[in-house]
């Protein structure tokens, strides 16, 4: 059974930050070519530093793809990066016909509300550290003040940050739907299933979905954490293949995306196991 609705616009196009490292004129012409191909349903905006707003601005005025329908990006910044440096991206490209800021992403810091002046979908993403607390409290205040904002997490490793086992990432699921937040993640997600990929761990698309319905259903970060690490792919398939449209419904609302460097990684895995249908992924 295709559970097609369930991925919807689930991956963000993250080819031009590592381990891709797509040059940016590379990641504005295969985007662009993807969003009207078989896997244009799962796709959402392409993901980009702010400090190439204006060389994509002209990468997208040179291409007769965006003159009817303009490219929708993700402005980025990575966690200790000035505030600044997204807010002036994103005005930048306020006016921009061929090039839409569909949303900015910051790190948690004590300015980040100055981007709220945007009026623009943010994503903020939070540490493994003491302060995740408080930051998941800070964007709840946000969210209450009907600021639209979700809270991102990291699921990859970094230089400067390990990566996040399944008990990291399970308290971070159980913190965040308790207070009532959507999420994204990024990095890593390449495969469907928990996976020790050439010796290093990743986590499973697959086992995030079954924990985010988990949680909303009220399970706590102990039980996320056991199906965080299951490693049974039919296992995994047969339970997200049995959510109704409701459950695939709320656990959407709640995990609203995921960025991913090799954006067609975890769709050619969904298609393998039968989650989304062969030869055009959008029945």
């Amino acid at each position: 059974m295709s559970r097609t609705p369930l991925f919807d616009r689930l991956v963000d196009d993250a080819a031009v930050f590592p381990p891709g490292n797509a040059p940016l004129e590379v990641a504005v012409s295969e985007h662009l070519a993807r969003r009207e191909g078989p896997d244009a349903a799962h796709l959402g905006p392409l993901l980009v530093r702010a400090a190439d707003a204006a060389e994509l601005a002209r990468l997208a005025a040179a291409d007769d793809r965006t003159r009817q329908r303009p490219l929708e990006v993700g402005l980025v910044v990575r966690p200790g990066s000035p505030v600044a440096l997204v807010t002036g991206a994103a005005r930048a490209l306020r006016d921009d016909r061929r090039a839409h800021v569909a949303a900015i992403e910051l790190g948690w810091s004590t300015d980040w509300r100055a981007a709220l002046e945007l009026d623009l979908p943010i994503a903020v993403e939070v540490g493994l550290g003491p302060d995740q607390a408080a930051a998941l409290d800070d964007i709840a205040n946000a969210v209450d003040d009907n600021a639209t904002v979700v809270a991102k997490f990291r699921t990859g490793a970094t230089p400067e940050c390990p990566w996040p086992d399944e008990a990291a990432l399970a308290r971070f699921l159980d913190a965040t739907i308790l207070r009532g937040l959507t999420f994204k993640l990024t990095g890593g997600l390449h495969h469907a299933v928990r996976d020790d990929h050439d010796g290093e761990p990743q986590h499973g698309l697959l086992n995030v979905v079954l924990a985010t319905h988990e949680a909303l259903d009220g399970s706590e970060a102990d039980d996320l954490t056991g199906t965080l690490g299951q490693r049974d792919a039919e296992l995994l398939t047969d339970q997200v293949s049995r959510l109704t449209a409701v459950e695939a419904a709320r656990v959407r609302a709640s995990f609203t995306s995921f960025g991913c460097c090799g954006v067609l990684d975890p769709l050619t895995e969904l298609e393998a196991l039968g989650l989304l249908p062969p030869e055009g992924r959008t029945s």
